[in-house]
């Protein structure tokens, strides 16, 4: 039966050995007062909470659904998941890194990622209710008035109410200057909202009390397009003036979807009928308030799919030592049994590795990325803040596209590992494939990521956030270039960046020509740059390991035959698809569509 072990030992060893987590935040005033122990054991009680109370439901969760009651329009989760989420909220859990002004703890953003990671792990789908909470805490700090955030973020903070992301519209889905939402200003400045939404994550539940929607809709003078765009709060429920809950907000859910995965998340189609709203933010500035929702969301479904990477790998691991299938081509391997054990057999080991390969680069790659997120959030350097900011625009399309791409992969290999005991729902492989294929699609397609990253974060600036990177891996190169020890790593990194740097160039002056060029290689060139991240990471694991390969710890043995498998067998991807950027737009764009 299925089986979860939180990594909390590469989870140790990403934060403290790699990127020495604590002396960056002890230098941010706001943390302080942060300190291994204390990172540690929030890890392992988080552990303890995904392990124990969350995993157990994931399966029948899954099996179980959500169900709309049509007379009501309210919706019963799977059975348990109301009170894990009550268990939850009891432990302080939704509060971990939020603002100690609404009643948050204040711990790194890192830490909260760390344990988002295991709570996906141990089940996607409840995780997901806390998490666009989460997502909806950030937009109306950033953008809410006062009286807002006085109003919602306590309640947001404790997780005595969740939140949701109103986006989608039935006629439109990434397009959001397309969306026909209504919004008409009222005496008392609120708004009535009139439209209908669908795709709504966790959009209709009994977990908690209210339902916090964060709305996009359109003003009576917006001009057309996304710069028409406004954002509001709408409740479930209207709150009173001293927080309690007052009548019942017109904003109902008439349907649930039918999805592929992830049953136990309720994924809504959202009916407005004139439900009150007030404004968050400035007219006709939503989609920019609503980013920070939305940004956050794109690193949280990264997170979705390097938990689902962990899970998958550590119960396809279990069975290959356990399931006895044919000998070795060179021999017996266990003569005592009737067969050896499949994990002998190199392609089962080549599927073992590579779903490990992608669960700790994920994890390294993660990491960093929430560490530069809380310096932007926390430091009092302007520089540093911005240099911080750019990093986090740059890897975070990398971060949704790159590792959920990856967790496809993985998953899929692991179910393979189980032959067909992995098409069985009671193994739960074929669950934890079927619930990763989502997290390559919502919150913005992994193609639209890939045109942010070359098109937005790359080429519009003239390449300034990956010349910034690429300053941070040639400096690595530069200094391990000289360690004999080093070059089965160092080498393959040096390559990919000077290759990646002509390629942009490349495609650059490509684009210039036809625009169209860009999105002829983007899916591509994403990939591509993931790996020079991951390449980036792995070599710096592959250091650390180094440096400990004499103290009889198993951990950085593994560690090292992790990093040279990574770097042999998964690498050299990129030379194919550098082929395929440079093949360019013709080949894709010369055949009539008639044809088609």
């Amino acid at each position: 039966m299925p089986q979860y072990t939180p990594p909390l030992r590469d989870m140790q060893f990403v934060l403290h050995e790699l990127l020495d987590a604590t002396g960056t935040l002890k230098a941010l005033p706001k943390h302080a007062e942060v300190d291994a122990d204390t990172i540690n054991a929030v890890l392992e009680e988080a552990g303890k909470f995904a392990s124990q109370v969350l995993f157990p439901l994931n399966q029948a969760g899954d099996r179980e659904g959500c169900v709309l009651d049509k007379t009501t329009h309210e919706v019963k989760a799977p059975t348990g998941f109301k009170e894990a989420y009550a268990q939850y909220v009891e432990g302080g859990w939704p509060s971990l890194s939020c603002d100690p002004a609404f009643g948050g703890q204040g711990l790194p953003v890192t830490l909260n990622q760390c344990v988002y990671e295991m709570l996906n792990s141990a089940n996607q789908a409840w995780t997901m209710y806390p998490g666009l909470s989460h997502g909806a805490y950030e937009a109306l700090h950033a953008h809410g008035s006062p009286e807002l955030q006085q109003r919602y973020l306590p309640k947001l903070t404790s997780g005595e109410w969740t939140g949701t992301m109103c986006l989608t519209e039935p006629h439109c889905g990434t397009d959001l200057g397309l969306l026909r939402s209504k919004a008409e200003p009222q005496q008392d400045g609120s708004y009535k909202i009139s439209g209908s939404k669908i795709f709504i994550s966790a959009g209709e539940h009994d977990l908690a009390a209210n339902i916090v929607h964060l709305v996009l809709a359109r003003l009576p003078d917006a001009p057309a397009g996304s710069k028409g765009i406004s954002l509001f709060v709408v409740p479930k429920f209207i709150p009173n003036a001293d927080g309690s809950l007052g009548e019942r907000n017109p904003v109902y859910c008439t349907g649930l979807e039918h999805k592929m995965g992830i049953h136990g998340n309720a994924t809504a189609q959202i009916t407005l009928e004139g439900a009150r709203g007030w404004m968050v933010g400035q007219p006709h500035k939503g989609l920019a308030a609503m980013f920070v929702m939305m940004n956050a969301a794109r690193l949280g479904v990264g997170n979705q799919s390097l938990g689902l990477t962990e899970v998958a790998y550590q119960n396809a691991v279990a069975y290959a030592k356990d399931r006895v299938q044919m000998r070795a081509l060179s021999g017996p391997k266990r003569p005592e049994l009737a067969a050896d054990p499949i994990i002998v057999h190199p392609d089962v080991r080549k599927m073992l590795l590579t779903a490990r390969a992608y669960a700790e680069g994920g994890r390294a790659m993660g990491a960093y990325t929430s560490l530069q997120l809380d310096i932007e959030l926390a430091s009092e350097d302007e520089a540093e803040r911005q240099a911080a900011a750019d990093e986090v625009a740059l890897l975070t399309p990398i971060i949704k596209a790159f590792i959920t791409d990856n967790a496809w992969i993985a998953t899929s290999h692991c179910m393979q590992v189980f032959g067909g005991h992995g098409y069985i729902a009671e193994w739960g492989m074929e669950q934890l494939v079927r619930d990763s294929r989502i997290n390559m699609i919502y919150e913005g397609t992994n193609t639209i990521q890939s045109l942010d990253l070359l098109g937005r974060k790359v080429l519009a600036d003239g390449g300034k956030k990956l010349k910034a990177f690429g300053k941070k891996v040639a400096a690595f190169v530069e200094e391990e270039g000289v360690n004999e020890d080093m070059q089965e790593f160092i080498n393959p990194l040096a390559d990919l960046g000077d290759k990646v740097t002509k390629l942009t160039t490349e495609i650059g002056m490509k684009a210039m020509r036809n625009p169209d060029e860009v999105g002829a290689a983007a899916v591509d060139y994403l990939r591509v740059t993931g790996h020079l991240v991951f390449a980036y990471f792995w070599a710096r694991m592959a250091k650390a390991a180094l440096a400990k390969k004499d103290s009889g710890d198993p951990f950085y043995t593994a560690k090292l035959h992790t990093a040279r498998f990574y770097f042999t067998k998964l690498l050299p991807e990129t030379a194919g698809l550098i082929r395929s950027c440079r093949s360019g737009l013709e080949p894709l764009m010369a055949m009539d569509e008639a044809l088609f």
